[in-house]
């Protein structure tokens, strides 16, 4: 997750907004309940197009690939977005990540992530094994503060890493009924989704979707990883404003994210399902 970062007051750093909301975004996507792997998927591609905006401003888009083989899957994401406030704040983002489905869920291998802001850069690589997190590494290396709250091995054991948790999840009840692991290689946190009502999708969304969509409320419940006394990490574990729809890829269990809502101090941001491709077999 690239949480977002504020200034002074109720400020937040401009800079930092299109790498947040993409994290944001990437963790907030198709969260569902995990079925046993033979209920999955087996075989296809999904490519995913997604807008978005801040408070009515278009700060650009980010894509989806999933890519599905037996019981492995790939999945890539890349976003870029652009700014104007008196001048121009652009950043960009990439991140990638492998597994397999297992009895019980998805479990993921490797994740990696890309981050661009500014003349700023960070890269960050995560592997798993024995269905924990193994291995963490960061380009340029950073110390870790000690005002943050420690990250224990235990909490590191079942969870998901972010591109995983967005994208690969699937239901044969509600999907608006889970709580989802997940450590993006600092923060440990968990997501809560509740069910808040089902709704049918707008006449602008993708054809090949039908709803109803699946809306819930999520929850963000910081484990570790953080320090108490960050202003986003509070911002975002206050808010009920936080809003998922998701709604079932046809022909299998799979849910996407058609449009996800995260209060900003600035405005309302949000990302829409513009564009899908689905070829399964």
């Amino acid at each position: 997750m690239m949480p977002m970062s504020f200034g002074a007051g109720s400020g937040m750093k401009v800079k930092a907004l299109g790498p947040a909301l993409l994290g944001l975004l990437l963790l907030l996507g198709g969260l569902s309940r995990a079925v046993p792997a033979e209920e999955a998927l087996t075989k296809g591609k999904i490519l995913a197009t997604y807008e978005v905006d801040l408070a009515s401003f278009n700060l650009g888009e980010f894509t989806i690939d999933a890519r599905f083989e037996g019981s492995a899957y790939e999945l890539k994401g890349e976003g870029r977005f652009s700014l104007f406030l008196g001048r121009t704040y652009k950043s960009s983002g990439s991140a990638e990540s492998s597994g397999r489905f297992a009895s019980g869920g998805f479990k993921p291998s490797s994740f990696k992530l890309s981050i661009k802001n500014g003349d700023k850069k960070e890269a960050r690589r995560m592997s798993f094994a024995r269905g924990a997190v193994s291995q963490v590494t960061f380009n340029p290396q950073k110390k870790i503060g000690r005002h943050r709250v420690p990250v224990t091995q235990e909490q590191l054991a079942d969870v998901l890493d972010p591109l995983s948790a967005a994208f690969l999840h699937t239901s044969s009840g509600n999907p608006c009924d889970d709580t989802m692991k997940v450590f993006d290689g600092r923060l440990r946190f968990d997501l809560v989704l509740t069910p808040k009502r089902a709704d049918q999708l707008p006449r602008e969304a993708p054809a090949g979707l039908s709803g109803p969509a699946a809306v819930c409320t999520v929850t963000f419940v910081p484990i570790g990883g953080y320090k108490p006394d960050n202003a986003a990490v509070k911002y975002l574990s206050q808010t009920d404003q936080i809003e998922a729809w998701l709604v079932r890829v046809p022909r299998t269990t799979l849910y996407v994210p058609y449009w996800i809502g995260v209060p900003t101090p600035l405005g309302r941001g949000g990302a829409t399902l513009t564009k899908i491709k689905i070829d399964l077999d």
